[in-house]
Protein backbone atom coordinates (compact mmCIF):
# COMPACT_ATOMS: atom_id res chain seq x y z
CA UNK A 1 0.00 0.00 0.00
CA UNK A 2 2.66 2.38 0.98
CA UNK A 3 4.56 1.67 -2.42
CA UNK A 4 1.88 1.19 -5.28
CA UNK A 5 -1.41 2.99 -3.17
CA UNK A 6 -2.16 6.28 -4.77
CA UNK A 7 -1.69 9.50 -2.71
CA UNK A 8 -5.55 9.99 -2.88
CA UNK A 9 -6.16 6.72 -1.08
CA UNK A 10 -3.83 7.62 1.67
CA UNK A 11 -5.45 11.02 2.27
CA UNK A 12 -8.43 8.91 2.52
CA UNK A 13 -7.07 6.74 5.49
CA UNK A 14 -6.01 10.14 7.53
CA UNK A 15 -9.25 11.36 7.00
CA UNK A 16 -11.06 8.38 7.95
CA UNK A 17 -8.66 7.93 11.18
CA UNK A 18 -7.34 4.83 10.49
CA UNK A 19 -4.14 4.26 13.34
CA UNK A 20 -0.70 2.51 12.35
CA UNK A 21 -1.39 -1.11 12.99
CA UNK A 22 -4.78 -1.16 12.42
CA UNK A 23 -6.62 -3.78 10.38
CA UNK A 24 -8.02 -2.12 6.98
CA UNK A 25 -10.65 -4.11 5.85
CA UNK A 26 -12.61 -2.47 2.39
CA UNK A 27 -13.39 -3.34 -1.33
CA UNK A 28 -10.96 -0.42 -2.74
CA UNK A 29 -8.52 -1.95 -0.44
CA UNK A 30 -8.92 -5.11 -1.48
CA UNK A 31 -8.90 -3.66 -4.97
CA UNK A 32 -5.74 -1.51 -4.44
CA UNK A 33 -3.53 -4.84 -3.18
CA UNK A 34 -4.79 -6.67 -6.09
CA UNK A 35 -3.25 -4.33 -8.27
CA UNK A 36 0.29 -3.79 -6.06
CA UNK A 37 0.18 -7.34 -6.23
CA UNK A 38 0.26 -7.42 -10.39
CA UNK A 39 2.78 -4.64 -11.21
CA UNK A 40 5.22 -6.18 -8.28
CA UNK A 41 4.65 -9.36 -10.57
CA UNK A 42 5.29 -7.65 -13.62
CA UNK A 43 7.84 -6.04 -12.29
CA UNK A 44 9.54 -9.09 -11.61
CA UNK A 45 8.78 -10.68 -14.82
CA UNK A 46 10.19 -7.89 -16.99
CA UNK A 47 13.43 -8.08 -14.82
CA UNK A 48 13.78 -11.64 -15.25
CA UNK A 49 13.24 -11.11 -19.06
CA UNK A 50 15.74 -8.48 -19.72
CA UNK A 51 17.97 -10.47 -17.67
CA UNK A 52 17.79 -13.64 -20.12
CA UNK A 53 17.71 -11.55 -22.68
CA UNK A 54 21.46 -10.24 -21.42
CA UNK A 55 22.16 -13.59 -20.91
CA UNK A 56 21.28 -14.94 -24.51
CA UNK A 57 23.97 -12.87 -25.79
CA UNK A 58 26.72 -14.50 -23.63
CA UNK A 59 25.66 -18.13 -23.95
CA UNK A 60 25.79 -17.48 -27.75
CA UNK A 61 29.52 -16.52 -27.70
CA UNK A 62 30.02 -18.87 -24.83
CA UNK A 63 28.86 -21.85 -27.28
CA UNK A 64 31.19 -20.32 -29.93
CA UNK A 65 34.83 -20.42 -28.13
CA UNK A 66 33.77 -23.37 -26.19
CA UNK A 67 33.02 -25.27 -29.58
CA UNK A 68 35.98 -23.88 -30.91
CA UNK A 69 37.62 -25.44 -27.80
CA UNK A 70 36.10 -28.62 -28.09
CA UNK A 71 37.88 -29.18 -31.46
CA UNK A 72 40.86 -28.07 -30.40
CA UNK A 73 41.25 -30.61 -27.81
CA UNK A 74 40.00 -33.21 -29.91
CA UNK A 75 42.93 -32.76 -33.21
CA UNK A 76 46.84 -33.46 -32.61
CA UNK A 77 47.77 -31.17 -35.65
CA UNK A 78 46.66 -27.55 -35.74
CA UNK A 79 49.58 -26.50 -38.50
CA UNK A 80 46.80 -26.04 -41.12
CA UNK A 81 44.72 -24.05 -38.65
CA UNK A 82 48.21 -21.57 -37.90
CA UNK A 83 48.88 -21.27 -41.89
CA UNK A 84 45.52 -19.73 -42.54
CA UNK A 85 45.78 -18.09 -39.38
CA UNK A 86 49.73 -16.61 -40.56
CA UNK A 87 48.27 -15.30 -44.00
CA UNK A 88 45.24 -13.58 -42.34
CA UNK A 89 47.88 -11.73 -39.60
CA UNK A 90 50.48 -10.84 -41.90
CA UNK A 91 47.59 -9.27 -44.72
CA UNK A 92 46.19 -7.39 -41.80
CA UNK A 93 49.50 -6.24 -40.76
CA UNK A 94 50.99 -5.16 -44.00
CA UNK A 95 48.01 -3.44 -44.92
CA UNK A 96 48.57 -1.04 -41.98
CA UNK A 97 51.76 0.43 -42.97
CA UNK A 98 51.32 -0.49 -47.15
CA UNK A 99 47.31 0.22 -48.22
CA UNK A 100 45.93 -1.77 -50.62
CA UNK A 101 46.16 -0.73 -54.22
CA UNK A 102 48.21 2.98 -52.85
CA UNK A 103 51.35 4.44 -54.33
CA UNK A 104 54.48 3.62 -52.90
CA UNK A 105 54.88 7.66 -51.41
CA UNK A 106 51.77 6.00 -49.20
CA UNK A 107 54.20 3.12 -48.05
CA UNK A 108 55.28 3.34 -44.56
CA UNK A 109 58.17 0.99 -45.40
CA UNK A 110 60.17 1.67 -41.10
CA UNK A 111 57.12 1.62 -39.40
CA UNK A 112 56.27 -1.87 -40.85
CA UNK A 113 59.69 -3.07 -40.43
CA UNK A 114 60.11 -1.98 -36.58
CA UNK A 115 56.56 -3.90 -36.78
CA UNK A 116 57.43 -7.14 -38.10
CA UNK A 117 60.68 -7.09 -36.06
CA UNK A 118 59.24 -6.20 -32.33
CA UNK A 119 55.81 -8.78 -32.98
CA UNK A 120 56.78 -11.38 -34.93
CA UNK A 121 60.99 -10.94 -34.58
CA UNK A 122 61.25 -11.17 -38.67
CA UNK A 123 63.71 -8.40 -39.22
CA UNK A 124 63.43 -7.84 -42.85
CA UNK A 125 65.29 -5.23 -45.27
CA UNK A 126 62.44 -4.23 -46.79
CA UNK A 127 63.46 -0.73 -47.81
CA UNK A 128 66.74 -1.98 -49.10
CA UNK A 129 64.61 -4.84 -51.30
CA UNK A 130 63.00 -2.00 -52.87
CA UNK A 131 66.12 0.45 -53.57
CA UNK A 132 67.45 -2.51 -55.43
CA UNK A 133 64.56 -3.64 -57.04
CA UNK A 134 62.49 -0.60 -58.09
CA UNK A 135 60.17 -3.15 -59.96
CA UNK A 136 59.36 -4.94 -56.50
CA UNK A 137 55.33 -4.39 -56.67
CA UNK A 138 53.17 -4.49 -53.90
CA UNK A 139 52.16 -8.73 -54.06
CA UNK A 140 54.99 -9.34 -54.66
CA UNK A 141 56.31 -7.65 -51.84
CA UNK A 142 53.54 -9.17 -49.59
CA UNK A 143 54.13 -12.85 -50.99
CA UNK A 144 58.12 -12.85 -50.25
CA UNK A 145 57.32 -11.03 -46.50
CA UNK A 146 54.90 -13.88 -45.93
CA UNK A 147 57.57 -16.61 -47.23
CA UNK A 148 60.20 -15.15 -45.28
CA UNK A 149 58.20 -15.44 -42.06
CA UNK A 150 57.21 -19.26 -43.48
CA UNK A 151 61.12 -20.13 -43.94
CA UNK A 152 62.08 -19.08 -40.51
CA UNK A 153 59.06 -20.87 -38.50
CA UNK A 154 60.41 -24.04 -40.36
CA UNK A 155 63.70 -23.99 -39.38
CA UNK A 156 62.58 -23.52 -36.00
CA UNK A 157 60.73 -26.94 -36.80
CA UNK A 158 63.60 -28.47 -38.51
CA UNK A 159 65.26 -27.61 -34.38
CA UNK A 160 62.79 -28.99 -32.42
CA UNK A 161 61.16 -31.78 -34.69
CA UNK A 162 57.84 -31.57 -36.40
CA UNK A 163 55.76 -33.45 -33.27
CA UNK A 164 57.18 -30.97 -30.71
CA UNK A 165 56.31 -28.09 -32.81
CA UNK A 166 52.82 -29.77 -33.37
CA UNK A 167 52.11 -29.92 -29.36
CA UNK A 168 53.64 -26.59 -28.98
CA UNK A 169 51.04 -24.98 -31.56
CA UNK A 170 48.59 -26.71 -29.73
CA UNK A 171 49.26 -25.31 -26.54
CA UNK A 172 49.83 -21.63 -27.23
CA UNK A 173 46.26 -21.76 -29.31
CA UNK A 174 44.84 -23.47 -26.10
CA UNK A 175 46.43 -20.72 -23.83
CA UNK A 176 45.88 -17.67 -25.80
CA UNK A 177 41.93 -18.67 -25.83
CA UNK A 178 41.67 -19.32 -22.31
CA UNK A 179 43.05 -16.30 -21.13
CA UNK A 180 41.07 -13.52 -23.77
CA UNK A 181 38.21 -15.19 -23.15
CA UNK A 182 38.75 -14.59 -19.09
CA UNK A 183 39.86 -10.83 -20.15
CA UNK A 184 36.24 -10.94 -22.51
CA UNK A 185 33.99 -11.66 -20.03
CA UNK A 186 34.91 -9.39 -17.61
CA UNK A 187 34.92 -6.55 -20.27
CA UNK A 188 31.34 -7.77 -20.87
CA UNK A 189 30.29 -7.47 -17.32
CA UNK A 190 31.63 -4.04 -17.42
CA UNK A 191 29.71 -2.86 -20.51
CA UNK A 192 26.59 -4.24 -18.78
CA UNK A 193 26.90 -2.64 -15.47
CA UNK A 194 26.91 0.77 -17.06
CA UNK A 195 24.91 -0.14 -20.85
CA UNK A 196 21.67 1.32 -19.06
CA UNK A 197 23.19 5.14 -19.35
CA UNK A 198 22.39 4.81 -23.31
CA UNK A 199 18.72 4.90 -22.92
CA UNK A 200 19.29 8.79 -21.82
CA UNK A 201 20.49 9.01 -25.39
CA UNK A 202 17.14 7.87 -26.52
CA UNK A 203 18.84 4.84 -27.24
CA UNK A 204 17.55 0.83 -26.67
CA UNK A 205 20.31 -0.16 -23.78
CA UNK A 206 19.34 -4.19 -25.16
CA UNK A 207 19.99 -3.45 -28.64
CA UNK A 208 23.25 -1.19 -27.89
CA UNK A 209 24.63 -4.15 -25.46
CA UNK A 210 23.83 -6.79 -28.31
CA UNK A 211 25.59 -4.36 -31.07
CA UNK A 212 28.72 -3.72 -28.64
CA UNK A 213 29.30 -7.25 -27.33
CA UNK A 214 29.37 -8.53 -31.10
CA UNK A 215 32.33 -6.04 -31.86
CA UNK A 216 34.10 -6.98 -28.85
CA UNK A 217 33.71 -10.28 -29.51
CA UNK A 218 35.25 -9.97 -33.51
CA UNK A 219 37.70 -8.13 -31.68
CA UNK A 220 38.47 -10.75 -29.03
CA UNK A 221 39.02 -13.70 -32.42
CA UNK A 222 41.05 -11.04 -34.41
CA UNK A 223 43.30 -10.45 -31.27
CA UNK A 224 43.52 -14.29 -30.46
CA UNK A 225 44.60 -15.20 -34.31
CA UNK A 226 47.55 -12.04 -33.56
CA UNK A 227 49.02 -13.63 -30.20
CA UNK A 228 49.06 -17.17 -31.81
CA UNK A 229 50.86 -15.94 -34.59
CA UNK A 230 52.97 -13.60 -32.40
CA UNK A 231 53.60 -15.86 -30.01
CA UNK A 232 54.85 -18.86 -31.96
CA UNK A 233 56.94 -16.52 -34.22
CA UNK A 234 58.94 -15.51 -31.46
CA UNK A 235 59.63 -18.39 -29.65
CA UNK A 236 63.30 -18.89 -29.20
CA UNK A 237 64.33 -22.42 -30.66
CA UNK A 238 67.94 -23.90 -29.27
CA UNK A 239 70.17 -26.78 -29.93
CA UNK A 240 70.56 -29.33 -26.89
CA UNK A 241 74.31 -27.80 -26.79
CA UNK A 242 73.17 -24.58 -27.17
CA UNK A 243 71.50 -25.25 -24.05
CA UNK A 244 74.30 -27.14 -22.35
CA UNK A 245 76.47 -24.21 -23.30
CA UNK A 246 74.15 -21.24 -21.88
CA UNK A 247 73.65 -23.29 -18.69
CA UNK A 248 77.77 -23.56 -18.23
CA UNK A 249 78.07 -19.63 -18.77
CA UNK A 250 75.20 -19.48 -16.30
CA UNK A 251 76.93 -20.95 -13.62
CA UNK A 252 80.40 -20.05 -14.14
CA UNK A 253 79.05 -16.52 -13.77
CA UNK A 254 77.07 -17.57 -10.32
CA UNK A 255 80.38 -18.96 -8.54
CA UNK A 256 82.09 -15.43 -10.19
CA UNK A 257 79.49 -13.17 -8.33
CA UNK A 258 79.83 -15.46 -5.46
CA UNK A 259 83.54 -14.78 -5.01
CA UNK A 260 83.19 -11.30 -5.72
CA UNK A 261 80.96 -11.26 -2.59
CA UNK A 262 83.24 -13.32 -0.51
CA UNK A 263 85.98 -11.43 -1.34
CA UNK A 264 83.65 -7.85 -0.15
CA UNK A 265 82.64 -9.53 3.11
CA UNK A 266 86.38 -10.46 4.24
CA UNK A 267 87.67 -6.92 2.93
CA UNK A 268 84.45 -5.70 5.56
CA UNK A 269 85.68 -7.92 8.14
CA UNK A 270 89.10 -6.97 7.86
CA UNK A 271 88.06 -2.94 7.90
CA UNK A 272 86.13 -3.71 10.93
CA UNK A 273 89.12 -5.07 12.95
CA UNK A 274 90.99 -2.49 11.96
CA UNK A 275 88.69 0.16 13.28
CA UNK A 276 87.96 -1.89 16.81
CA UNK A 277 91.93 -2.09 17.13
CA UNK A 278 92.02 1.62 16.05
CA UNK A 279 89.80 1.74 19.19
CA UNK A 280 91.24 -0.29 22.02
CA UNK A 281 94.32 1.86 20.80
CA UNK A 282 96.98 -0.25 23.16
CA UNK A 283 95.29 -2.22 24.87
CA UNK A 284 95.29 -5.58 24.42
CA UNK A 285 92.25 -7.88 24.29
CA UNK A 286 92.76 -11.36 25.83
CA UNK A 287 91.56 -14.12 23.39
CA UNK A 288 88.52 -15.46 25.89
CA UNK A 289 87.95 -11.43 26.55
CA UNK A 290 84.16 -10.35 25.27
CA UNK A 291 84.87 -8.88 21.45
CA UNK A 292 84.62 -5.04 21.84
CA UNK A 293 82.55 -4.96 18.59
CA UNK A 294 79.90 -5.66 20.93
CA UNK A 295 78.72 -8.73 19.14
CA UNK A 296 78.77 -10.94 22.89
CA UNK A 297 80.81 -14.10 21.61
CA UNK A 298 84.38 -13.89 22.92
CA UNK A 299 87.03 -11.68 21.13
CA UNK A 300 88.63 -15.44 19.32
CA UNK A 301 85.56 -16.38 18.11
CA UNK A 302 84.74 -13.16 16.48
CA UNK A 303 87.27 -10.56 15.11
CA UNK A 304 90.51 -12.28 16.85
CA UNK A 305 89.96 -14.79 13.78
CA UNK A 306 91.29 -12.68 11.63
CA UNK A 307 94.22 -12.38 13.52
Amino acid sequence: MRIFASDRVSGMMRKLGMKPGEAIEHPWVTKAIANAQRKVESRNFDIRKQLLEYDDVANDQRRAIYSQRNELLDVSDVSETINSIREDVFKATIDAYIPPQSLEEMWDIPGLQERLKNDFDLDLPIAEWLDKEPELHEETLRERILAQSIEVYQRKEEVVGAEMMRHFEKGVMLQTLDSLWKEHLAAMDYLRQGIHLRGYAQKDPKQEYKRESFSMFAAMLESLKYEVISTLSKVQVRMPEEVEELEQQRRMEAERLAQMQQLSHQDDDSAAAAALAAQTGERKVGRNDPCPCGSGKKYKQCHGRLQ
